[in-house]
């Protein structure tokens, strides 16, 4: 131990917090209990970033992207709205409702747009793309090109909400106790190595992925030059934006189940692959770590990542950041700390904390994915 702590502080790595759960029955709840679970969790932020993220929010548009945008300035704004009504059929805009308070300053302004896509408004060059790779590139566009516009979230039937502050002054500003969704994640940020920004606030997304990340990636550099391979642009100024691409490439794009995911995000180290008797086993550890050697997540991190189908929970294979999991009838929580959930929640059947890089899911009662 060092003799003088003022000259040696001992670094704190229990910071940030993240907190989710689900209702796989699909009920929906507005957000005050999403809410009180990260507001229990406040010392774990510095008021530098906090975030949430709804599935289900939209049912009257449930078929439409919705564009979640902030803008600097109006400039970006008019750039932007004119870029989405060219490529775009806008069924519906209209400026986010916030609550003016003390706890938030220096707010962007905030839109969001409903939209579908229109035969006539995409360009020949872009007429190979699917439906969701051109809807992906066009968020790209907006992030790279256009100057003070930042897309917050791109999904269907799905949001985020973030900004600078402490989660439970977001989740006050964007009064989200007006929403009502059947999974939430939340988010409260420490910044270490990153700027606090509104864009780089948690969660991050794209389509109706999202992540909240506890911990730093020290493989973001190979990270991000993987994905930008496949025309991915990292503009958030944050190592955890890169996961949020990672799980669009290899979920939508590779077709690949959540389960082989995490075990390319956390995978066993070659000393334990080449200790494994079963040869199968051996052999997918192995093909995993060669094909997908650069996707792999290095540095302490828990997260969780949103989807259509659920909530997947993962930490790094030595679980250098916590993650637990409670259970509560049709309703799984995932959390940092297991005493924030307890506040919401009456009725317990089982508390577990998974094990260093073993993946949680909790999907809906209808998902047919894997």
């Amino acid at each position: 131990m060092f003799k003088n702590s003022l000259l040696y502080p001992e670094k704190d790595i229990s910071n940030c917090g993240l907190a989710g759960f689900i209702n796989k029955d699909k009920k929906r709840v507005d957000g005050s209990i999403i809410t009180k679970i990260i507001a229990n969790q406040h010392d774990r932020g510095n008021g530098l970033g906090g975030g949430f993220a709804v599935y289900g929010l939209y049912p009257e548009y449930e078929d439409k992207y919705v564009f979640h945008l902030m803008y600097e300035h109006q400039k970006a704004e008019e750039e932007t709205e004119s870029f989405l009504n060219k490529f775009f059929r806008v069924i519906k805009s209209e400026e986010i409702p916030t609550r003016q308070i003390e706890e938030i300053k220096n707010s962007p302004l905030h839109y969001r747009y409903f939209v579908e896509l229109s035969d006539e408004k995409k360009p020949a060059s872009l007429s190979l793309l699917s439906e969701e790779d051109y809807v992906v590139n066009r968020t790209i566009e907006i992030n790279k090109n256009i100057d003070g516009a930042f897309v917050v979230s791109s999904g269907k039937n799905f949001a985020a909400f973030k900004g600078v502050g402490f989660p439970e002054d977001i989740s006050k500003f964007f009064m989200l106790e007006n929403y009502k969704g059947y999974a939430w994640t939340a988010h409260n940020r420490f910044p270490t190595n990153t700027p606090g920004w509104w864009g780089g606030a948690h969660p991050f997304t794209l389509l109706d992925f999202s992540i909240v990340h506890n911990g730093e990636l020290s493989s973001y550099g190979i990270n991000k030059r993987y994905v930008e391979m496949f025309g991915y642009e990292c503009t958030m100024l944050t190592d955890s934006e890169v996961v949020a691409y990672l799980v669009d490439l290899l979920v939508r794009k590779h077709r690949l189940p959540f389960k082989v995911v995490c075990d390319i995000f956390s995978p066993p180290t070659w000393d334990y692959i080449n200790n494994i008797e079963d040869k199968e086993i051996k052999e997918y550890h192995k093909k995993l770590r060669i094909v997908y050697g650069s996707a792999l997540l290095n540095g302490p991190f828990g997260f969780i990542i949103g989807f259509n189908g659920g909530l997947v929970g993962l930490s790094d294979r030595i679980k250098l950041r916590p993650l637990v999991v409670v259970e509560s009838g049709n309703t799984t929580y995932l959390s940092s700390e297991e005493s924030s959930v307890l506040e919401v929640c009456n009725k317990i059947d089982s508390v577990w904390h998974p094990k260093a890089g073993e993946p949680v899911f909790a999907f809906y009662n209808d998902y047919k994915g894997e």
